[in-house]
């Protein structure tokens, strides 16, 4: 079963409602607007039909991950209107960059998925890169360390996520895993990285080769699911990107919509606290990916139907 348009499983467990939903705020289409093929407001065009805004200020969490020098940097670039990044800056680009870090935040603290831009998974500590100013995920998942959860990382946009493996790259905290295309851009998520001091075998990068369809996909999901279920985990963060689909323009792998909701649908039934944030996908379908995921990860979270029957028991 996988969604073409929204279907949200509400379920009621002791009265709560437990559905992740979509976060998403008008600004960001504001940010990089004029921008038809990379990373521009077309990839969020269908969003405010369907979603309100959401708010939450990010700026007081980006010191948790990025120091007070490096945000004043960004800042005084998009009111410079500078390029960083490959991005045209605005002082638009930095109410966007703010709202993302803040309903990602959000996200993590409500089981939500954060539909944001700009992404975040390039973004280093003091660095910026890949479309990306601050790590949203990574803001989101050092609160929840610094908390005393352990959070795994699962990320798959078809490009791997160097800025939040280099955060994290020493800390026994956080598990950071990504399955991505090899032999592209960042040109890193090498096999053998697995971490470093307490971090070492807290990475795992599985990359795959161009034109990998859904079985893959799949397949591979099944092997980072147990490799962090073995991390024994208390929230699963999830970086996840669309340009693996079969109509982005800038990736090669072969991902259908239908994929995307039995991806979901596995880490629902995998995980019981799971947040996720938008990174990449480049072609004008990503409120269909978004929505499927999101879909998937809902049915995924029922709890399955006790089928023993009480009158058939003997003893």
């Amino acid at each position: 079963m996988w969604f073409s348009t929204m279907e949200f499983i509400l379920l009621q467990i002791d009265g709560k409602q437990i559905c992740m939903r979509v976060l998403f705020n008008k600004k960001f289409l504001e940010h990089n607007k004029h921008e038809k093929t990379a990373e521009g407001s077309y990839r969020l065009k269908d969003f405010p039909d369907h979603f309100e805004d959401e708010d939450l200020d990010g700026e007081p969490y980006m010191e948790l991950v990025h120091p007070k020098s490096y945000i004043n940097r960004i800042k005084e670039s998009c009111y410079k209107n500078k390029i960083l990044a490959e991005i045209q800056l605005s002082p638009e680009s930095w109410e966007a960059a703010k709202t993302a870090v803040g309903l990602t935040v959000l996200a993590s603290i409500q089981g939500d998925f954060a539909a944001v831009r700009p992404p975040g998974h390039h973004a280093g500590r003091e660095s910026y890169s890949g479309f990306c100013l601050f790590n949203n995920i990574a803001i989101a998942t050092q609160r929840l360390v610094n908390k005393g959860k352990k959070v795994a990382i699962i990320d798959f946009d078809a490009h791997h996520g160097n800025g939040t493996q280099e955060i994290f790259y020493d800390s026994d905290k956080v598990f950071y895993t990504s399955f991505h295309q090899a032999f592209t851009y960042p040109h890193t998520g090498h096999t053998e990285d697995k971490g470093e001091g307490k971090g070492m075998d807290c990475t795992l990068n599985i990359p795959l080769m161009l034109g990998s369809k859904d079985k893959v996909f799949l397949s591979t999901m099944d092997k980072i699911i147990c490799a962090a279920k073995e991390f024994e985990p208390n929230v699963v963060a999830v970086s996840a990107g669309f340009d693996g689909y079969y109509k982005d323009k800038m990736m090669s792998f072969d991902f259908s919509l239908k994929a995307f909701y039995e991806c979901g649908f596995k880490l629902g039934r995998a995980f019981n606290s799971i947040f996720a944030v938008l990174e990449g996908g480049y072609h004008e379908d990503i409120y269909p990916c978004v929505t499927n995921f999101v879909s998937g990860i809902n049915v995924g979270s029922r709890p399955i139907k006790n089928r023993f029957n009480h009158d058939m028991s003997i003893g």
